[in-house]
């Protein structure tokens, strides 16, 4: 069963369920980079930055933190500048949430609901943490605790009391461990937007939880880096301030308010991915599912030595009980996402699986939904498969604007162009006006149908001499099409140093696509419960 795009889940769900109709809603969730991916716990550095209105998003052939673009790296620019606004979204027959005050920082995020969800039953906790060193504050109020994810929000200010940017260079450390030292959480990514008034740090609980856990700051350095107008370029400027913190957080109560159900489902494709449900966690603030991948020889052999960053399951989720029916299109454009997301690939150096956990949102999946079914229905791997074609910028016809000049098909994914020129390249995702480096490189331009998701894959251009240049991908995805592939029409391959001195004729070759699998047959019941401590 394939998945729609989010806007049909209600036309979808009174055609499986016959019954009354759910709620109506379009959700828009993107990850929004912005100089900063994540590194492997999604992976790494599970953190976004918000862009103020473009939102950029860039994967390159290895881990998705890279800060400058290497060669073969694809990039989609997504603008949703003139979207509307959706609604606040609800699951079906889930209760309102209760009516209390939440700090000012978290009014404007999602982070309010999950706020309003712990505070009742004791799981916010406020440290009481400020810390001043040469004019620059850290403030730490409320942490967010369930038994699957502790959530630290923080604020930082710089001297003149106006917002410090993400201290994303210093997340790796902050540690949350037992009175022993040894770790018992794992950074993970938040895929939710938030307000700029805080940074938040995510960390998911490991399987066996002491009572008492204790988090550790050793931060210190903080970079302000800034544009020199008159040199027109970027400066770092490092900072150096003592902002150690440690605070404990007793989880006896914390504990208490979980249901735990230990899984052993497992299913192997056609292709040769294994996945193993391994454990369903039920808090207040959400259903979590944890899960292991593997591959077999076969398709070891097959795919990019990357493709655990890139790796995505595509799923949807059915509750009959409430006639829920939510699709969850791993990293497409538009699609919805679980809220928190872990990726760990610490095991596969060693021979072990990827895990992966999926932790959904109450407003979307109800948490105190018996019958919950999980329906796999495809996944995306990046692929080691190499194609190309030639292009002879002579062939370009100067008399019609729109004139198919090089057409590149591989698995289902075609792309044609009709024009090009040569422009300056800029040197950051979002630099000031008038910020390019080197002189005018070559940009193609045409449009796009991709099949395949496109993050992930690997391009390049090799001139007569044999020489090669990276290409970049760049485009603004439609909603999918009624063939659930993406349309670009505004598709631009920047090949970076490819100048007019260097001809008309050389190699495009794509060597690396993140491909979609759908041919996969899996449904699992999801475990029940007889009572839900958080309701007594």
């Amino acid at each position: 069963m394939k998945p729609i795009p989010n806007d049909e889940d209600r036309l979808w769900g009174q055609h499986l369920f016959r019954d009354e109709p759910d709620a109506d809603f379009t959700l828009e969730v993107m990850q929004k980079l912005d100089g900063m991916s994540m590194v492997s716990a999604e992976e790494g550095n599970p953190f976004t930055k918000k862009a103020s209105k473009s939102h950029w998003m860039r994967r390159t052939g290895i881990a998705a933190a890279a800060v400058v673009i290497l060669a073969g790296g694809a990039w989609f620019a997504f603008d949703y500048t003139s979207a509307p606004e959706q609604p606040s979204v609800n699951a079906v027959n889930h209760p309102p949430l209760p009516d209390i005050p939440v700090p000012e920082e978290l009014k404007y995020s999602y982070l309010a609901d999950d706020y309003k969800r712990l505070k009742p039953f004791g799981l916010v906790v406020n440290p009481n943490i400020q810390i001043e060193d040469k004019g620059y504050t850290l403030k730490i109020e409320d942490v967010l605790v369930d038994r699957s994810q502790i959530v630290m929000t923080m604020q930082q200010k710089m001297p003149d009391g106006s917002g410090l940017a993400a201290l994303t260079p210093e997340m790796g450390r902050i540690h949350v461990t037992d009175d022993q030292g040894l770790q018992v959480a794992t950074l993970i990514r938040d895929t939710r937007a938030t307000s700029s008034a805080v940074e938040r740090f995510v960390f998911q609980l490991h399987d066996n939880i002491p009572d008492h856990v204790v988090v550790r700051g050793e931060l210190g350095h903080l970079n302000m880096g800034y544009y020199n107008f008159e040199t027109k370029s970027y400066e770092d400027k490092d900072v150096t301030v003592d902002w150690s913190f440690q605070f404990n957080i007793d989880m006896t109560r914390v504990k208490s308010l979980a249901v735990e159900s230990p899984m052993n489902n497992t299913y192997t494709t056609p292709e040769g991915l294994k996945l193993d449900m391994t454990q369903l966690v039920r808090t207040p603030n959400g259903t979590r599912l944890d899960l292991n991948v593997s591959l077999d020889d076969g398709l070891r052999a097959k795919v990019d030595e990357d493709w655990a960053n890139y790796m995505d399951l595509i799923y949807h989720i059915e509750i009959p009980e409430t006639n829920e029916y939510r699709i969850f299109n791993g990293s497409r454009p538009n699609a919805r996402q679980a809220k928190f997301r872990l990726r760990d690939l610490s095991g596969l150096m060693d021979g072990g699986p990827l895990k992966l956990s999926e932790t959904w949102d109450p407003a979307f999946v109800t948490v105190d939904a018996n019958s919950i079914r999980f329906v796999l229905d495809g996944y995306t791997i990046p692929v080691k498969e190499e194609k190309s074609v030639v292009v002879d910028l002579d062939k370009r016809r100067k008399d019609t604007k729109f004139y198919t000049f090089v057409e590149f098909e591989q698995f289902g994914d075609q792309i044609v162009l009709y024009d090009f020129n040569y422009r300056p390249v800029e040197q950051s995702f979002n630099p000031p006006k008038g910020s390019f480096e080197g002189n005018s490189s070559l940009v193609l331009e045409g449009s796009g149908t991709f099949r395949n998701a496109f993050n992930g894959d690997q391009w390049v251009a090799i001139d007569s001499e044999g020489t090669e240049y990276p290409v970049e991908v760049m485009g603004t995805p439609d909603k999918p099409n009624n063939n659930e592939e993406n349309v670009v029409n505004d598709l631009k391959l920047i090949i970076r140093g490819f100048y007019k001195e260097n001809g008309t004729k050389f190699t495009l070759k794509r060597t690396v696509i993140n491909r979609e699998y759908r041919d996969v047959n899996w449904e699992v019941d999801l475990p029940s419960y007889t009572s839900l401590p958080w309701q007594k």
